[in-house]
């Protein structure tokens, strides 16, 4: 049988929820978000109901029964395999042991920076900043009233890990956008000199000994 492709962590959702108790797709999405896994995995029924049938292709997942609830339409329930169950959990390991290269768009962000003026650069960062700290809050507030509810630490470990990166990030973002407006990056001048007019830019280009990598040279007569 064909191993899943582990590319969609709403698969390993699935799974883990027909793990719990045979559900139809629209309870296992229901499930989902009364739990606030929403903000962990990518949730729309649409792709859901699109996981599920591939996961029954697979073998991953079987029907076990079909309900009728008065008027409404005839739901599936699916139920996990030995297959899928060992699947979710050889799956969810391999997520815990290794660590993944990703692809955030913030790091393409910062990949292209030069491409904005360092007043563009720093006035974006700052921006980025009001938004990190007002996420932070929210997170935390979230945090206190599940704590309050009782709820163990063990199901908002997410959550906890989310607001660790996003402290990590606001740190990183404050000291940056501090570098450029203080002018202390390494770098800075040259950064500048993108943006000015031709005749300085060369100046500056020369002051520094540098050209832009690729950039063709004179060939020694």
């Amino acid at each position: 049988m064909s191993r899943p492709a582990r590319s969609n962590p709403l698969a390993l959702a699935v799974l883990v929820c027909l793990m719990e108790a045979p559900m139809h797709p629209y309870e296992i999405g229901q499930t989902l978000k009364s739990r606030a896994k929403e903000e962990s995995v990518r949730l729309n029924f649409g792709s859901l109901y699109g996981v599920v049938e591939s996961l029954e292709k697979r073998g991953m997942i079987r029907a076990k029964e079909t309900v009728r609830a008065g008027r409404r339409p005839e739901r599936t329930i699916y139920e996990v395999t030995d297959d899928g169950a060992r699947e979710a959990t050889d799956w969810l390991a391999d997520l815990l042991t290794f660590p993944a290269k990703e692809f955030p768009a913030f790091m393409a962000a910062l990949s292209f920076l030069p491409a904005l003026t360092p007043d563009e650069a720093a006035m974006a960062l700052h921006r980025r900043v009001s938004a990190l700290e007002l996420q932070l809050m929210k997170m935390r507030s979230v945090g206190r009233a599940a704590e309050g509810a009782g709820l163990p630490r063990l199901f908002g470990i997410e959550s906890e890990y989310e607001a660790h990166m996003l402290e990590a990030e606001l740190d990183f973002v404050r000291k940056l956008a501090e570098e450029i407006d203080t002018g202390t990056l390494d770098g800075i001048r040259l950064w500048h000199a993108f943006h000015s007019d031709p005749e300085e830019q060369a100046a500056l280009m020369a002051e520094l000994d540098f050209s832009f990598p690729g950039a063709p040279r004179e060939v020694p007569r």
